[in-house]
């Protein structure tokens, strides 16, 4: 490859030597790069990558999980997702619960030219990944038997309103789905039943009814439940101060000092909160804000 310096000595300017280059390595082939989708996110929208275990009812009995909630999962899935934000730094706010993670992508992001399959992709794959590789540091007793699978969808919510409806809906989601899995798994774990049993008791109930059933019969106040259950997780970028410790040698002294530095940085921090009301939105104004 010539360097810059030859290009100059042979009379091109080096542009115009990589404008060769390209030229050259073109082949008859290239034609196929046509049928390549253009699948560009719309401008000004909020975009939301959500990632979902594949059959994670099946992966979850095969692990062991401890039912109705398993913390070591859970926490290991918003451990997948500080990995997600650390890589991508677009994503402005996360959101986690049970087997799924969303992310969102500023309004305003041009990363990767706002192309849906990079957004996804990346997401999914670094998500993947950080649950094998920090599989052991949750689950130190217990190997992981087969890769976990999961999948991944772009939507755009064109503004922030729809945006904070996203979010309530997989809150509310989150409500629903746990609040039935405690008086579930009560049923069968301590009262006997069976899990067909358990649903035909549960089939027809409301949330009224669900409460009832743990209040009298296990003494189980639901609100007193973690809020991490309930409520599932909320990841922000937060300023921190880091302190550190470096050695230096001041001027005019002949032995170097070590003294602590500090410096404040980004990190992504784990709430477990109601993202409903507009209590959440009001304390963090600046989360969705152009200059975040």
């Amino acid at each position: 490859m010539l360097t810059r310096g030859l290009c100059i000595l042979k009379g091109l300017s080096f542009h115009a030597h990589i404008q060769l280059r390209r030229g050259m390595a073109k082949s008859k082939f290239e034609y196929v790069r046509d049928f390549e989708v253009q699948d560009t996110c719309l401008q000004n929208c909020w975009v939301v990558v959500r990632v979902d275990g594949r059959n994670f009812h099946r992966f979850s009995d095969q692990h062991n999980f401890t039912k109705p909630n398993d913390a070591r999962a859970l926490l290991l899935m918003n451990h997948c997702a500080k990995s997600v934000m650390e890589e991508i730094k677009d994503i402005c706010l996360a959101y986690g619960q049970s087997d799924e993670y969303s992310f969102v992508f500023h309004r305003k992001s041009n990363w990767y030219k706002r192309r849906a399959s990079k957004f996804m992709t990346h997401v999914v794959s670094q998500f993947a990944s950080s649950y094998v590789f920090y599989w052991n540091e949750f689950f130190p007793e217990q190997p992981i038997l087969y890769p976990p699978g999961f999948d991944g969808r772009v939507v755009l919510y064109p503004s922030e309103q729809n945006l904070k409806d996203y979010l309530s809906w997989r809150q509310a989601d989150c409500h629903i789905n746990n609040l039935y899995n405690t008086v579930f798994w009560a049923l069968v774990q301590k009262s006997g039943l069976t899990p067909a049993q358990a649903q035909d008791r549960l089939k027809g109930t409301l949330s009224g009814d669900k409460n009832e059933i743990l209040f009298s019969e296990f003494n189980i106040n639901y609100n007193n439940e973690p809020v991490m259950y309930r409520k599932g997780s909320v990841i922000l970028w937060n300023k921190v101060n880091e302190i550190s410790k470096k050695v230096i040698k001041l001027p005019h002294e002949a032995e170097e000092k070590e003294v602590e530095v500090c410096r404040v940085r980004n990190q992504p921090v784990v709430l477990h909160c109601d993202i409903i009301n507009d209590a959440f939105w009001e304390e963090h104004q600046n989360v969705l804000s152009a200059e975040s």
